[in-house]
C-alpha cells in the first residue's frame, strides 16, 4: 500500500510497520486534532456573532447625524436628521483625548473647517441639551 501525506511519502510492507508508523505520527495527529477543534470554536463564535453595532447601547434605529467625507482633507460636513430636536452641540476630540472644536448646531447642516487640524483620527460627539451623548463616530483626517 502507497499512503501520500502532505509532505512525504510513506510506503508500507507490512502489517507490522503500521503500528510503528502510528507511533511514530502521532504528535502529527495530536495537532491536528487541537488545530480543528480550535477552528471549529472560531467558526462558532463568527457565526452566532450579529457583528458591532454602531450606534450607542441605549439607542434604537436610524443614525441621528451623517457626515462625509471620510477622510476629509479641507473640511467635513455633519448633517442632523430633521426633527432630532434643538439645543445641540458637537464636539471633536483628538485620539489624545483633547477637546479640539466645539460648536452649537443651529442648521441641519455643519461644516467644520480643518485647516487647523493635524493629520490623524478624531472622535465626534453630538450632545444634547442636558450634556448626554446622543451620537459618536470618528473620521480621519489625511492631508
Amino acid at each position: 500500500m502507497i499512503f501520500r501525506a502532505k509532505y512525504y511519502l510513506v510506503v508500507l510492507r507490512c502489517p507490522d510497520n503500521l503500528f510503528s508508523l502510528f507511533w511514530e505520527n502521532k504528535s502529527k495527529f495530536v495537532s491536528l486534532r487541537r488545530i480543528l477543534s480550535i477552528l471549529s470554536i472560531i467558526l462558532l463564535i463568527a457565526t452566532t456573532s450579529q457583528g458591532q453595532s454602531r450606534t450607542l447601547p441605549g439607542q434604537e434605529g436610524p443614525r441621528v447625524i451623517k457626515y462625509y467625507p471620510n477622510p476629509a482633507t479641507s473640511f467635513i460636513n455633519f448633517e442632523i436628521q430633521p426633527g432630532t430636536g434643538n439645543n445641540m452641540n458637537l464636539y471633536v476630540i483628538n485620539f489624545l483625548g483633547k477637546q479640539v472644536y466645539e460648536t452649537k448646531i443651529t442648521a441641519t447642516r455643519t461644516t467644520v473647517d480643518l485647516s487647523s487640524f493635524t493629520r490623524g483620527v478624531y472622535i465626534f460627539q453630538l450632545r444634547d441639551g442636558n450634556g448626554k451623548v446622543v451620537e459618536s463616530g470618528k473620521f480621519q483626517v489625511s492631508k
